[in-house]
C-alpha cells in the first residue's frame, strides 16, 4: 500500500502523516516518522471528519 506524505506537512515534517487513498472505500493513515508503525484505517466519511476533529482538539 503506497502512502504519501500529506501536502501541508511542510519541510520540517515534525508532525507529519502519510495517507493512502488507493484502497476502495478506505483511507489508511500512519505517522511518517514511524514507517514500520501502526496504520489507522478509516472509511471515507471518517477521514473527511478527521481534520476537523484535530482542529477542535487543538483549541
Amino acid at each position: 500500500m503506497p502512502l504519501r506524505v500529506a501536502a501541508k506537512t511542510g519541510s520540517a515534517c515534525q508532525e507529519c502523516v502519510e495517507v493512502a487513498r488507493n484502497i476502495p472505500h478506505t483511507v489508511a493513515v500512519r505517522d511518517s516518522r514511524q514507517t514500520d508503525g501502526p496504520v489507522i484505517v478509516l472509511g471515507p466519511a471518517a477521514w473527511d471528519a478527521f481534520p476537523a476533529g484535530l482542529v477542535r482538539s487543538a483549541d
